[in-house]
């Protein structure tokens, strides 16, 4: 076993979830990541927690919405819920057999699915202190492929984002977020973007590894009504094995009033209109994450690239005050170093530099 996933293991484990004696842990991932799933359950069980495992195999979720029937689609998984609202802790692990598996199914059996499954999600990343949950990182081919490196160099870049002093990062991270617990309105403004917002600022936060791993992003909540304005985002973004392009779109009193898309602009409509909140953000986030410099196709490394912002669409987190409730939370990164994040009339970033 390459020592960095036992490493990877330790950290997740003991900083990311802090698992604690007699507590019971989810571990849920797939067979791509098989020896670090192995490396975390060891560490659960040197520090006296109890692993749960939740596995699956590639092919599965393309076998499901391609043959699944409305009553199935529709069947809540109660027994899934009862063991995630019987456990302290879930770790979940992000990587793929196959990034495309899912994109010629059925949007609206996916947007239904998503509607169904929204309260265990729900109670996963929003019900501290009852569950911590961290999704982490783990290298894999098919996302090596997606990143355009070898699997080899892959590794390399997964571990270098997540095996790094996360007390000496969150310093600086803290000082970036001093900045917005102190503000209530952000403007960002320049190349492809001019939207204004309030934001829940005294409620930001950083996240240093804790939520996910890895960490590298300051991230709050928008007043709910409060987007004016337009944005286009330069990056693709992959949901459901689709690949949504060149998303646009413009704001009027907090909703998408108009979205567009050069790919896949219908699945975009679609989850807009999953529910009534879905045209609503639920989260601004900064990326912070200094190791993480290459766009990769990958959100849980994308959203972290110094000098980019990510929009949420759909549920904010109640940690930052919560303000909308939607089965849908979807981010979409955009590049900030031809543009600038303005809080309260003063640039603290232009062109990806902060000024503090």
């Amino acid at each position: 076993m390459d020592p960095r996933t036992k490493k990877l293991a330790e950290l997740t484990v003991k900083y990311s979830v802090f698992v604690k004696h007699g507590e019971k842990v989810i571990i849920s991932g797939s067979t791509e990541a098989e020896p670090f799933i192995k490396a975390l359950y060891e560490e659960v069980i040197k520090v006296g927690g109890h692993p749960i495992l939740r596995l699956t195999l590639p092919g599965l979720a393309h076998t499901f919405f391609k043959h699944a029937q409305k009553h199935q689609v529709e069947k809540f998984p109660d027994d899934f819920e009862y063991t995630v609202k019987n456990s302290q802790k879930y770790i979940g692990i992000d990587t793929e057999s196959n990034t495309r598996e899912l994109t010629n199914c059925d949007s609206s059996k996916l947007a239904s699915r998503s509607k169904v499954t929204h309260p265990i999600r729900e109670h996963i990343t929003n019900s501290k202190p009852l569950m911590h949950r961290v999704t982490v990182g783990f290298p894999c081919q098919a996302l090596a492929q997606e990143a355009e490196m070898s699997l080899t160099e892959y590794e390399d870049f997964v571990f270098d984002a997540c095996l790094q002093d996360w007390k000496k990062l969150g310093k600086v991270m803290d000082k970036i977020l001093s900045r917005f617990k102190k503000g209530s309105e952000v403007w960002l403004v320049g190349e492809g973007v001019d939207l204004k917002m309030r934001v829940h600022g005294e409620k930001a936060v950083a996240d240093k590894g804790e939520e996910n791993m890895p960490g590298g992003e300051v991230f709050m909540a928008p007043v709910r009504e409060s987007l004016n304005g337009w944005i286009k985002f330069d990056f693709p973004s992959v949901r459901d094995g689709k690949e949504v392009s060149d998303i646009e779109l413009v704001f009027k009193d907090g909703r998408v009033v108009e979205a567009k898309a050069s790919k896949n602009q219908d699945y975009l409509k679609k989850m807009l209109k999953i529910d009534k909140n879905a045209e609503f953000v639920g989260e601004l986030g900064i990326g912070c994450n200094p190791k993480i410099d290459k766009y990769t196709n990958n959100l849980l490394f994308d959203e972290k690239i110094g000098g980019t912002i990510h929009l949420a669409l759909g549920a904010a987190y109640k940690e930052n005050g919560g303000g909308n409730d939607s089965a849908l939370h979807w981010d979409i990164v955009k590049n900030m170093k031809k543009s600038k994040i303005v809080v309260d009339g003063k640039t603290i970033q232009d062109k990806g530099v902060w000024k503090l």
